[in-house]
This record gives structure tokens, C-alpha cells and sequence, in this order.
């Protein structure tokens, strides 16, 4: 018995380190932390002139990372866009509309409104899916299950 207890003990402080070790934040290069600290330009129109859909950015350095960080238009599918933009859009709108719950009140100001059935076109959904890249690394959040990568 006294060699079950401790190595269930030695195993559960296994898993509690992984697991610590994992919550590290997101890993940089040089060149994307001085444009997330630029200022730069601080809104980017998002539009489709075939689908008349329209979103804008006010954010301080999204347009500096996105020229020179984010991968290039055409690297991602619409498909790929569009389910991880539902996904991130229902994230965002939970913090959005619960800011005591989540103390996002000034990072998730105003819910999003993102129809996953309608197709809002490649060029919006590339780039509200890379200002969710964008916000995710920039502020250290989390809005989906996985790591915002570049």
C-alpha cells in the first residue's frame, strides 16, 4: 500500500509540473515584438466589395503586424478562415458580453456579429482571423483551445 501512495504521489507531481511548464506565454521572434510594441497606424478596413460586409480595426500596430508578421493572403483556406473565425467570434462575444467574469471589460469592448452561414468573402475573414492572432498574442489570451500561432 505504502508503494501505491507514493507513486501515485510521484505521478500526480509529474502531471503538476507538465502542466505548469505549459502555461509559459506564446514564444516571439525579435522582429514580432517590436511591431506588436509599434504604434503604427491604428485602424484597417476590412472589406469585401462583392459581399458589401464591412469590419474596422482601431488597434495600434495590427497594420504593422500584419504586413510584415502574419502569413500572406492566400497561406489559408476560407474553409480553415471561416470555422477558426466561428470559433474565435464565439469566444470573443462570451468575454464580450460577461466582462466580470472574464476583466476584459477594455479588451473585449464590443461583441463581434460574424454569421458562420453567411460568406462574408476571403479578405474579411483573413484578416479578422489574424487580428484574432493579432489580440491573442499581443495581450495574452486565449480564445480557442489551441496556441495562436504565426
Amino acid at each position: 500500500m505504502k508503494y501505491f501512495i507514493s507513486t501515485t504521489l510521484v505521478a500526480a507531481l509529474v502531471l503538476l509540473l507538465a502542466a505548469c511548464s505549459g502555461q509559459q506565454g506564446i514564444a516571439m521572434s525579435e522582429q514580432e515584438k517590436e511591431v506588436l510594441n509599434s504604434q503604427g497606424p491604428d485602424s484597417v478596413r476590412i472589406a469585401d466589395a462583392e459581399t458589401e460586409y464591412e469590419i474596422i480595426i482601431i488597434e495600434p500596430g495590427f497594420y504593422n503586424w500584419l504586413v510584415s508578421i502574419a502569413k500572406p493572403e492566400g497561406y489559408y483556406s476560407q474553409t480553415f478562415l471561416e470555422n477558426r473565425n466561428h470559433i474565435y467570434v464565439t469566444n470573443w462575444n462570451q468575454r464580450a458580453l460577461q466582462p466580470a467574469q472574464y476583466g476584459g471589460a477594455d479588451l473585449y469592448a464590443l461583441p463581434i456579429d460574424y454569421d458562420p452561414q453567411v460568406d462574408y468573402g476571403y479578405e474579411v475573414n483573413y484578416k479578422l482571423y489574424n487580428y484574432f492572432i493579432y489580440f491573442q498574442r499581443r495581450y495574452n489570451q486565449r480564445l480557442g483551445p489551441w496556441v495562436p500561432r504565426i
